[in-house]
């Protein structure tokens, strides 16, 4: 291309100098591989199994519930937007395990019971999910073992590690890299060789730790533990011993983890955070790590226990499913159901029945919008892909109509919880106090919610400073802290607002989800149990304009009183494909 030579043109524009660097610019930016500013600061590393119904995600016992998802809620003329039921126990996929897995509660009177059998899944510290990653490379007992048995991590492994790196301590998360689940989770039937072959004595079990191990990471102080297998205890005969012979002392551990060869052996920070399931012995969870610059900020928080919960507890006597506002509107309730009592422990396992969108929760964009490119007339019936706008009630055509005028298209996606990155729902907090917009409401107007507007949001910048890309929104209004209580109490939390008994909890409009998107905001949360509000026409316009500039929600945290504005903010929901929500779990890092 001959370079530009006339006078017209500035000067600048017309010297070869100037056009070489632009050359060497763009070519170096090549080579960087066009990392974003966020990426080059920061990492994120997904290392959660993928959860779906012809995975191997599910303990294979023959009294053991499967995963299921129902997509019961589809756009339509009975739903404005997609949503699921789930059935899934905290054995599926990737896992947590708390001390009451194996310890029975301290009063029991059973064998190996001790104090740590209280410590269930919202009884755990918020620093105990995360630490720095210590990656003890395992690799060569991968299958090193006859059929039906699994080849043992030993202490002289762990003490291996430490002579050619450091002393394992307090913070640190102990990760046990073989590599298993990397070869063998795979979709059924190949899937088999996962867990059934290995238990069926047909296949090389997994690696596990012996308990002399886990005794030596307790005596190091060592509180988090992980492994990429399907479960910490050998097989067949040390599973059990090498449980309580961690768990006894408190630690949690990871289960079913992925991936771990993409980290160094230190240095790495590590998280993993799953539902807050009330007298959870275990929850499904999610598993990531970061590395760059801000893994040591992380790193050093997590040391020093400066970690905030953010997340609501789930119980089925607390308002953490929506109730609808009247008859035949709700989703579906929380229900824990018992199932294979065990009498060493004192009590049953669980399986959870949920909406994707119960307690604290991802709102990805796919929630409120149609997919991008319907299928053909004839391979699939309508509600099964294809969507055509003609197909919403009418009252919501009429809300869409008048949005499009005045926003433009409403946008499609297809984008599930699984294909939500971990970097968008993770990043700097910016905590908006909107408490001062309670009680601004009209009675006679209820139900209503008071808005959120994008000038509220500016005032917020002129004092704070402006919102960057990378942020995230959190709105402050205390709502969960004050109402999420037990029924009948907790009908003031939902019930009462959508019914127009009380006002709602405050709430952004479209308007404003589009000021944040042009302020290169990509994940908005709150502290209220939607980001809609309780106008239901108000509440759709926020959700298309979220998912129409490809931004997700995470709505109902709690505790926000306690994240300092500028800490890290941690969300993760469940790696569940095609879920059109996501429960999950929020930190908070200063």
């Amino acid at each position: 291309m001959p370079f530009v030579t006339s006078p017209s043109v500035p000067r600048r524009l017309r010297c070869p100098a100037f056009w070489f660097g632009v050359l060497l610019m763009v070519l170096g930016h090549g080579l960087r591989g066009a990392e974003p500013e966020k990426d080059r600061a920061a990492r994120f590393h997904d290392l959660s199994l993928l959860v779906a119904p012809n995975l191997p995600c599910t303990w294979p016992a023959p009294n053991w519930p499967l995963f299921q998802i129902g997509h019961y809620r589809k756009l339509g003329p009975l739903s404005a937007y997609n949503s699921d039921v789930l059935t899934i126990d905290g054995n599926t996929g990737t896992q947590l395990d708390f001390p009451p897995h194996s310890i029975p509660l301290p009063d029991s009177g059973l064998p190996n019971a001790g104090p740590f059998g209280k410590a269930f899944s919202d009884k755990i510290p918020a620093w105990q999910f995360v630490g720095e990653a210590c990656v003890i490379d395992c690799r060569d007992l991968l299958d090193a073992a006859p059929k039906g048995r699994s080849p043992l991590i030993k202490k002289d492994h762990v003490i291996a590690w430490e002579k050619k790196h450091r002393s394992l301590g307090p913070g640190d998360v102990v990760l046990f890299y073989s590599g298993y689940n990397d070869r063998y989770y795979r979709p059924f039937p190949a899937g088999r060789r996962f867990l059934a072959d290995p238990l069926n004595g047909l296949a090389p079990g997994w690696p596990g730790p012996d308990p002399e191990c886990m005794e030596y990471l307790a005596e190091r102080k060592v509180m988090t533990v992980g492994i990429d297998s399907a479960s910490m205890g050998p097989i067949p005969d040390l599973a059990e011993p090498t449980h309580i012979a961690g768990l006894k002392h408190g630690m949690i551990w990871t289960e079913g983890a992925q991936g771990l060869g993409q980290l160094p052996a230190t240095g790495a920070f590590y998280c993993c955070i799953g539902p807050k399931h009330t007298g959870g012995a275990y929850t499904e969870a999610r598993a990531f790590a970061v590395t760059g610059p801000m893994a040591e900020k992380l790193i050093a928080s997590a040391r020093k226990k400066n970690v905030v919960d953010l997340s609501v507890s789930l119980s089925s006597d607390l308002p953490v499913w929506w109730p609808g506002a009247g008859a035949g509107e709700n989703r579906h309730p929380y229900m824990k159901v018992l199932f294979a009592f065990t009498p060493r422990l004192g009590h049953a396992h669980d399986t959870h029945i949920l909406d994707s969108h119960t307690g604290t929760h991802l709102v990805p964009p796919a929630y409120a919008l149609p997919p991008p490119t319907p299928l053909p007339s004839g391979e699939r019936g309508r509600g099964e892909g294809r969507f055509d706008n003609g197909d919403y009630e009418p009252e919501v055509r009429g809300w869409l109509a008048e949005y499009v005028k005045k926003h433009g298209p409403r946008g499609t996606s297809d984008v599930t919880t699984e294909k939500v990155p971990l970097d968008q729902t993770c990043g700097r907090a910016r905590v908006i106090d909107v408490r001062p917009l309670l009680g601004t409401t009209d009675k006679n107007n209820w139900p209503a919610s008071p808005e959120i507007t994008a000038a509220f949001i500016q005032r917020y910048e002129k004092q704070h400073g402006e919102l960057k890309a990378g942020d995230i929104v959190v709105f402050r209004s205390d709502w969960s802290d004050r109402h999420l209580k037990p029924f009948p109490q907790g009908e003031a939390c939902m019930a009462d607002p959508l019914r127009g008994k009380s006002e709602g909890w405050p709430a952004p409009g479209a308007d404003a989800i589009l000021y944040l998107a042009d302020q290169g905001i990509r994940c908005v949360a709150t502290d209220g149990p939607t980001l809609g509000g309780v106008d239901p026409k108000r509440a759709l316009g926020t959700y298309w304009a979220l998912g129409g500039k490809g931004m997700v929600g995470v709505e109902y945290l709690t505790n926000v009183v306690n994240l300092p504005e500028g800490a890290t903010f941690l969300f993760a929901a469940v790696k569940i494909r095609g879920c059109h929500g996501g429960p999950g779990r929020a930190l908070g890092l200063y």
